[in-house]
């Protein structure tokens, strides 16, 4: 069974700064996944230039296994000094992790992070280290599939507080709220998401200091085709589809001759439905052994819109696609379940569009921008042209 580390994040700039003092740096080496959130001191530029040093020295050096001593050392000597405080000063948390959900965590000064299992926060055991005259707590970490570890700079246990709360929020009162409002299904950028709009409530829109909340999720993999377009070849039809639907896959077909086309090779037929649920998007259709069957570029552009709406930084609600519609199938399909997404993408005439050569030129625009916005999910694409 394949696993995948699914991570995301959010934040939530002091109100009247221009720039967050909190940044998140992630990469990916190898089988190895690593994750830095640090916290600048203070808040806007400064607190913001410490932050993005701090998270990709950190990130850059812990993704080679350097030890973590050194990672410290370097950074205490890189950061530039504060004139006003006399000081170089960051606070980070770090995730470092392969995909059988192996490795460790470091803290230095965040807030505590938040162990999701079944759905419940936990506490994970910490060692406390003594580097170069720093306090560090480092945990061991094995995650099983769904876990969940969740750091956060110290804007979300100061959110509320003077306001709606005397003391802000305390990390037991955020573990109860995330027992309530967790669903098992949720991505790892809905956590984040379900959290930072938490504390973004509790500062009444009107943060008193920079919040961040980012989230490692372990799931397995799970892989989805996506085909839409005719090949530029007729002759290439069977051999296109029989890639198209190999492999563990969910199948999805765009496009209604690219739907005649994959019916045709599984020697089947295509099954149209008569349902609106929204008016502004083609109703599916129906192929057997075919996941998704939609139209093509007036469904992929209203995707097109749904992933840059679920990137929007401006609504930090947690994002559900409960409608049926056929790009509202899809966007649940890609953004909250997929972990890879292969696309193939035919270059042909579409039959129905002879005379409108801008049907390729716009299909063409719809994937690549769309393929963008995967990659800044956090998903593994590839597109395979015909």
């Amino acid at each position: 069974m394949a696993f995948y580390l699914e991570s995301g994040y959010t934040s939530l700039n002091k109100k009247g700064e221009e720039l967050c003092g909190d940044k998140v740096e992630s990469v990916v080496n190898g089988d190895y996944t690593t994750l830095v959130l640090a916290d600048g001191m203070g808040s806007g530029v400064k607190a913001n230039i410490l932050a993005t040093l701090t998270s990709k020295i950190l990130c850059t050096m812990v993704a080679e296994d350097i030890p973590l001593d050194e990672c410290i050392e370097t950074i205490i000597q890189s950061l530039p000094v504060c004139k006003v405080r006399g000081v170089a000063y960051a606070t980070f948390s770090v995730i470092h992790l392969n995909r059988n959900g192996e490795g460790y965590l470091v803290e230095f000064d965040n807030p505590q992070a938040i162990f999701v299992r079944d759905g419940k926060c936990g506490d994970l055991e910490r060692e406390e280290l003594n580097v170069l005259g720093k306090k560090v707590y480092k945990s061991a970490l094995k995650l099983k599939e769904n876990d969940a570890v969740l750091v956060m700079s110290d804007g979300t246990i100061h959110a509320g507080i003077g306001m709606l709360l005397n003391f802000g929020w305390e990390r037991k009162e955020i573990k109860a709220y995330l027992d309530n409002a967790l669903k098992p299904d949720m991505s790892a950028r809905c956590m984040a998401w379900l959290l930072a709009n938490a504390c973004n409530d509790l500062y009444m829109d009107k943060p008193g200091d920079d919040t961040t909340v980012a989230a490692v999720k372990l799931r397995r993999e799970q892989k989805v085709n996506l085909m839409i377009g005719p090949p530029v070849n007729k002759d290439m039809d069977e051999a296109v589809v029989n890639e198209f639907m190999s492999g563990d896959t969910k199948k999805v077909v765009c496009g209604g001759t690219s739907s005649q086309i994959v019916a045709r090779c599984l020697k089947t037929e295509v099954r149209a439905a008569f349902e609106f649920p929204d008016k502004d998007v083609p109703p599916i259709g129906y192929i057997d052994g075919i996941d998704l069957t939609t139209e093509g570029v007036l469904t992929m552009r209203r995707l097109l819109t749904l992933s840059q709406e679920y990137l929007s930084e401006k609504d930090l609600h947690p994002k559900f696609f409960a409608k049926r519609d056929g790009a509202s199938l899809l966007a649940d399909m890609l953004f909250e379940k997929a972990t890879h997404v292969n696309f193939f993408v035919g270059q042909g005439v579409n039959a129905a569009h002879q005379e409108l050569p801008i049907d390729i030129t716009m299909k063409l625009k719809l994937v690549e921008s769309l393929t963008k916005n995967l990659e800044k999910m956090g998903k593994t694409v590839s597109v395979k042209y015909n």
